[in-house]
């Protein structure tokens, strides 16, 4: 089970200022995150140009996919993703095991660019996500369970029974 998270505006603006950061130093059209169910967390660059709730879903998706194939071959996960197009590439990279960070680029950059910023750029974004979980921790957030785990059986043939 995982603790549950709550994002506080520190720790947003901080995401927020590596993001930006992030995308200049790596020449960058785009550069967002969100976590591994689809939902945006935050992004710096050129969005309006992108339908950002689908990208961010359809990354979601991509990763899950990829984690699948992973594990037929015996592998945990693959941590990094590259798609190459005619104009514009996209880097995909897992950050904690619960971020998806995705930097879109085009020939302004390189992919050997883009995998060094993106390493300092995660290892940064994981120090706060970190710093995120031991709060958490320290104001006693309850571990994520199941909405049905109070649920009994007791219940399910009371519900029926009637």
């Amino acid at each position: 089970m995982e603790v549950g998270l709550v994002m506080y505006e520190d720790e947003f603006q901080r995401i927020s200022q590596i993001l930006a950061r992030l995308r200049v130093d790596a020449s960058a059209k785009l550069v967002f995150l969100v976590d591994k169910n689809g939902q945006q967390i935050a992004g710096a660059g050129e969005m309006e140009q992108v339908d950002a709730t689908s990208l961010a879903s359809l990354t979601a998706g991509n990763v899950a996919a990829t984690d699948g194939l992973a594990k037929l071959i015996g592998e945990k996960e693959f941590s990094i993703l590259f798609h190459e197009g005619k104009k514009d590439n996209i880097h995909i990279s897992i950050v904690g095991q619960r971020l998806i960070l995705v930097v879109i680029f085009d020939e302004r950059s390189s992919l050997g660019l883009v995998r060094l910023r993106v390493r300092k750029a995660a290892a940064e974004i994981e120090r706060v996500l970190n710093q995120m979980i031991d709060k958490a921790r320290e104001q006693g957030a309850e571990e994520i369970a199941s909405p049905f785990a109070e649920i009994t059986d007791e219940d399910i043939d009371a519900l029926f029974s009637e």
